[in-house]
């Protein structure tokens, strides 16, 4: 490849987990076309950080001149209103973030999966591959992303399905996803052949340490995560109360924000560095993982100055889209809908039945009631 195709292909494949089948893309480059390449999302619970993840990898395909198309995938979701507003909400979060980060966005193509996904040729085609493969595949290329149980919905099975016959519709070359995908995009690889559509390639995404522990997810505690719409005062407050064991790198969810959001931002904004500032010495400033990692594990780099220092750079990141939320009366709408705050129910005061044993109950029920008392002068 002559250096400037070069340099392209070594953008698509940077800061991956894992790069399937590269030469699909790499021929495609050396042909002069642009890959079109796809990153889908289920519009259900509110976008976190971790979105901030696909979206970089997004903004370095964009600057690689790839063709980006993002998935909306309300059918996914199950169809309602609610899901509706939802992919409304996800468009904007997404192109914000991107826009966060000085990337170009008109090139971006946005889909919603009801759009083809209900079409016949995509339901005739999901019924031959579920003739194609077995319930042990279906199971297996979705055992990371689809919830296992003794009794699962059928809808478990047919995720995978779904997902993999995407490419084919979205006319895509690659697929970006995260590393728990991997089962399916090797299962896409030894499916979509059986239908006599082309293999794509597959871009990995490396997973975010959630600020507690393990990855990080939708239905972490709010604690353990932060939106992509929280205040500065909030993200503050999480990240001081986030774990971050001295002298371990491993699952710190404080440093996978810098290894996984800051510095590939940094970079992407012309910066590529982040830095720590210190009170009675110089800032501590690092351009790789390398450096961060070495001076925390000699504990150079210590919680309580890593803390404050993520914390700054993080809200200044993300302040761009909550500037574009309070500018947008549409969008804060189109949140009440699609995030409506939870009902709460006022608990009704009951009166407490004291019973016959109380003290002055006796005097009270020997007393006749006014009406009583009528009754009996009467009589």
């Amino acid at each position: 490849m002559d250096p400037a195709t070069q340099a392209r292909f070594d953008l698509i494949g940077s800061n991956l987990a894992e790069f399937l089948n590269p030469e699909i893309i790499e021929d495609i480059l050396k042909s002069g076309r642009n890959p079109r390449c796809y990153w889908g999302t289920a519009t259900t619970g509110r976008p976190h950080i971790g979105y901030f993840v696909p979206a970089l990898k997004i903004s370095q395909l964009l600057l690689a001149g790839c063709d980006v198309v993002i998935l909306l995938a309300d059918v996914h979701a199950f169809l309602d209103n609610l899901v509706e507003n939802r992919c409304i909400y996800y468009r904007n979060i997404i192109t914000a973030i991107l826009q966060a980060v000085g990337v170009p966005t008109e090139k971006l193509e946005f889909v919603v999966g009801s759009s083809y996904q209900k079409s016949s040729a995509y339901v005739f085609d999901v019924y031959k591959l579920s003739s194609l493969i077995s319930e042990g595949q279906a199971k297996k290329a979705g055992s990371e992303i689809v919830k296992q149980s003794g009794n699962a919905p059928l809808s478990g099975l047919l995720y995978p399905v779904l997902q993999v016959l995407d490419e084919e519709h979205l006319n895509c070359d690659a697929q970006l996803g995260g590393v728990d995908q991997r089962k399916l995009f090797v299962s896409a690889t030894e499916w979509l052949p059986k239908l006599g559509y082309r293999v794509r390639a597959h871009l990995l995404n490396p997973m975010m340490a959630s600020l507690s522990s393990g990855k990080m997810s939708s239905s972490d505690s709010p604690d353990s995560k932060i939106d992509l719409l929280d205040p500065a005062e909030s993200i503050s407050k999480k990240i001081r109360k986030a774990e971050c064991v001295p002298k371990i790198v491993t699952d710190n969810g404080v440093i996978s924000l810098v290894e996984h959001i800051l510095l590939p931002a940094a970079v992407l904004k012309g910066n590529g560095e982040f830095r720590v500032e210190r009170k009675d010495a110089e800032p501590l400033v690092f351009t790789n993982m390398k450096q961060l990692h070495d001076a925390y594990s000699a504990d150079i780099l210590t919680p309580q100055l890593l803390k404050p220092a993520v914390a700054a750079a993080m809200v200044d990141l993300m302040a761009p889209i909550q500037a574009a939320y309070q500018a947008s009366a549409e969008w804060q709408e189109v949140t009440l809908k699609a995030y409506p705050p939870p009902v709460v129910h006022k608990k009704v005061k009951k009166p407490k039945d004291r019973g016959s044993r109380f003290p002055g109950a006796k005097q009270e029920t020997a007393q006749p009631s006014e009406q009583e008392a009528a009754q009996a002068s009467e009589q």
